[in-house]
């Protein structure tokens, strides 16, 4: 039998552009996929899905209204998508392509009220760490990024070209300077997109891309 849209789309499983869900309910949680994919490279979610790939459905009205919540009350700025929605089977699927955002970074609302940015990596999304969320302020302000390759710049491209990673506190150390400074440098590094970070053993450390 030929393949729905919707079947094809599962048979690449979740990744960096796309995610499966059950239900919606909580539009908080749904905020934060959609935060994820408009502040990396966009992506799709496919409700009505199980993690394994098995079409479970949902009544899609009630799930339309949840997504409008997440993007337009949960989001900011508002999240732009565009939702369809697919019977296979006599079971309803909501697909939600969300496009890579032009505002960034996009926040979503957790259960406290406040409002935290976050990423897609892989088939997950993450809190953004607060350097990196500056990085993109700046990355896509209107002044843009302009910096000079000095002497503790220097330091930390070679230690990153001759390492797994460092953390910021050893960056200070190494090239004694202070925490300020350090911050600075590392922004300017993640704006222009020269290096990227994880968390490895409770600690932050910052890699070369």
């Amino acid at each position: 039998m030929r393949k729905s849209h919707i079947q094809r789309l599962i048979e690449n499983g979740e990744h960096q552009q796309q995610d499966f869900k059950f239900e919606i309910n909580d539009a908080r949680k749904i905020a934060r996929s959609l935060v994820a994919f408009a502040n990396t490279d966009g992506g799709r979610l496919l409700i009505g899905v199980k993690d394994n790939g098995v079409i479970a459905g949902v009544r899609s009205e009630e799930e339309l209204h949840m997504i409008e919540a997440a993007a337009h009350i949960y989001s900011r700025p508002r999240i732009k998508y565009s939702a369809n929605t697919w019977n296979v089977d006599g079971k309803i699927v909501v697909e939600v392509v969300v496009e890579p955002g032009k505002q960034r970074p996009y926040s979503a609302s957790n259960e406290d009220g406040k409002y935290k940015v976050y990423l897609r990596k892989h088939d997950s999304n993450i809190l953004a760490n607060r350097l990196l969320v500056r990085a993109l302020r700046l990355r896509h302000s209107s002044k843009g990024v302009f910096m000079t390759l000095d002497r503790e710049q220097q330091v930390l491209m070679d230690i990153l070209k001759d390492s797994e990673g460092i953390t910021l506190s050893r960056f200070c150390k190494v090239a004694q300077i202070t925490q300020k400074h350090a911050e600075k440098i590392i922004v300017n590094l993640m704006a222009l997109d020269i290096i990227d970070y994880k968390e490895e053993d409770l600690k932050t450390v910052y890699i070369l891309k």
